[in-house]
């Protein structure tokens, strides 16, 4: 007999979330979470995710349907290794999948975060109903998962998505090692990097010396000038590659997750002008900017989604 959940590990820049999703309800029941961060060691990382789970997995007296795996970085979805993490680096060539498999007895299936969320948003969220949309992770990093024809789109080497390497200036903070990305931009690191920067040249009392993202929109929302030059050219610059991916995909929705979903408001406006400016009249109209329906749960949310198509995906093949 089939179990009735699933465990979710959301592996990101700055946290890991482990999650226990309910089949019957599709609600996430239980979550732990803890820091990551530049130095994190994925051993010792796997080893406390093993312990939170192997914890609900003796409460439940039964082994979950499947584990899913959604990866802040590129992820090799053949080897279930992470590929490339700018924010993990110590994970790079990690085998996150066999690990698990191997420690908790159990299916793994892992996808990147923004294909993780992208899934999420699309069977739980707010792109139920589409089969052309793109969702951007606009967190920590800035990734892209593309549901194109009513299919996850992975591209040849699985790194469809990558939108944050896109260059849309001559210079601009070097997330990425690449000055002018869009990334550099239009994501928390980039958010912070360039705070820094002009704080340095320009202080302002509202914000600290290494100011986050966080700071800066907090700033923002109490009128601080410098905070809302840079979270200006955070949206123009967003704006721009979200035009590009409008008339190279004509999709029916973009979905914007963390940032967008918090700081909407300080946002929107400058987002929007860039998009009727640069993408054609024809698939601008065509398009719907929307924040993430699944909010700080989307993560959670991902992972699931994830051990439930595995699962799916599985039983098909074999049928």
């Amino acid at each position: 007999m089939a179990s009735n959940w699933y465990i979710g590990v959301d592996i990101g820049g700055t946290k890991i979330g482990v999650s226990r999703f309910d089949v019957s309800t599709s609600s996430i029941v239980e979550v732990e979470r803890f820091p990551t961060g530049i130095q994190c060691d994925p051993v010792d990382a796997i080893n406390r995710v093993v312990g939170i789970a192997g914890a609900w997995i003796e409460n439940a007296g039964s082994s979950p349907e499947a584990i899913g795996v959604s990866v802040g970085g590129m992820y090799d979805v053949h080897s279930g290794c992470m590929r490339h993490a700018p924010h993990l680096p110590l994970w790079d060539g990690f085998p996150i999948v066999s690990s698990l498999s191997e420690a908790l007895d159990a299916p793994v299936f892992g996808e990147n975060d923004a294909n993780a969320c992208a899934l999420a948003e699309w069977r739980f969220g707010a792109g139920r109903g589409c089969d052309d949309l793109i969702f951007l992770t606009f967190g920590t990093g800035l990734g892209a998962g593309l549901i194109l024809d009513g299919k996850l789109h992975r591209g040849k080497t699985g790194l469809a998505g990558e939108v944050g390497a896109i260059r849309v200036s001559e210079t601009g903070p070097p997330v990425r090692g690449k000055p002018g990305c869009l990334e550099g931009f239009a994501s928390g690191a980039g958010i912070a990097m360039l705070a820094k920067d002009r704080q340095s040249a320009n202080p302002s009392p509202l914000l600290p010396q290494e100011p986050s993202a966080k700071d800066v929109a907090e700033a923002a929302r109490q009128g601080d000038a410098l905070s809302l030059s840079i979270l200006e050219e955070c949206s123009h610059k967003l704006g721009q590659g979200l035009a590009i991916l409008i008339d190279l995909l004509n999709p029916e929705r973009i979905i914007l997750g963390s940032i967008f979903t918090r700081c909407e408001s300080l946002l929107r406006a400058s987002i929007e002008d860039s998009i009727s400016k640069e993408a054609m009249p024809e698939t601008c109209k065509a398009c719907e900017i929307v924040p993430a329906e699944l909010g700080e749960s989307i993560g959670d949310y991902g992972a699931a989604t994830v051990a439930a198509l595995g699962i799916e995906n599985t039983l098909r093949k074999t049928s």
